[in-house]
Formats: C-alpha cells, structure tokens, sequence
C-alpha cells in the first residue's frame, strides 16, 4: 500500500480549493420569492436534499451576497430545480438585479414564493435554520408544497454546473 502525499493546509489557497471542488458536479436551483412587490431571486449550485422528516432541504449562499438579506425577509421562498436548458436563465439570476426574471415565466404564491414554470421540480418553503460556515451561510428550509410534475417527465435533465460551466446528464 503507497501512502497518499497530500499538499497540507498551507497549500489550500483559495484557487487550488474552487479547482478541486469544481471537480464534482452539482446540480442547479433558483431560490426566489416577491419582495416588496417584485420577484428577487438568485441561483445557488449548492442545493442538497437534507431530510424527510421533517422535510427539510438545504443551499449554501455567499456571506457577500447582496441578494440574500433582501431574500431572506419573505414569508415562503419558492425552489425551482433547473432543467439543462436553463443555462441562460441561470446566467440572468446571477446577473443585474432589475432583469433577472425578464422573460422568465414564473408563478408566485399566495404566500410569495416565486418558482419557474417549466422548472424539473418546485419547493415552497420557509427558512428553517441558517448555519453560519465559513464564508457562506448554510440555508437549511422547510418545505411545505412540492410540485414534480408534467415539466420533470418531459424534460431532458437538470442542468449541472462542473468546473465553472453548465452541463446536462450524459443519457
């Protein structure tokens, strides 16, 4: 058996980290809602199913991020997992504020939360619990509704994000 020679924590620069978690791909949500009379959302490739019982999923965010503070003050948030054709809706989340939903047909909730129409699943849910780690925060939400509906069947695959670029699932 070789022993496993690996750079120590002085090596863990921040680069050498995104190069190695870049590595593993990761499917690609939009968490959104109205706030203050319109839709504010943004993109997370953190998402990650946490539990059944209660049902719980979870979405790291940037501590940066200047859409969070605003996000966060909704009643419900709505989850919207992205199909592989997707791509430029995604690039529109993380771009200007003011445009994100330009030409994205969405359905609001009677209690605000915003999710795609055509999305492969949607989630209504309120914030749970957030986690301080790191430079992010963990998001952990409750859900409360679920549709995995008619887009999910006829949709190709969830769009993926690996090595900084969108992918689709290789059939």
């Amino acid at each position: 058996m070789t022993a496993l020679q690996m750079p120590t924590n002085q090596d863990l620069d921040p680069q050498r980290l995104r190069d190695a978690f870049g590595v593993f791909p990761s499917g690609v949500v939009a968490v959104a809602a109205e706030v203050d009379g319109r839709p504010t959302g943004l993109a997370a490739s953190s998402f990650t199913s946490v539990s059944l019982d209660p049902p719980l999923v979870s979405f790291s965010i940037a501590n940066t991020s200047k859409t969070w503070p605003d996000l966060r003050r909704a009643d419900h948030l709505g989850v919207t997992v992205l199909a592989q054709h997707h791509g430029e809706v995604c690039r529109q989340l993380a771009g200007p504020v003011e445009h994100r939903f330009d030409d994205v047909e969405t359905t609001v909730s009677d209690d605000g939360a915003v999710t795609l129409d055509d999305g492969l699943a949607r989630f209504d849910c309120t914030v749970y619990r957030e986690v301080e780690a790191g430079d992010h925060t963990i998001v952990l939400l409750l859900l409360h509704a679920v549709d995995a509906g008619a887009a999910a069947e006829e949709a190709a695959g969830p769009l993926l994000f690996h090595r900084s670029a969108f992918g689709s699932v290789a059939s």
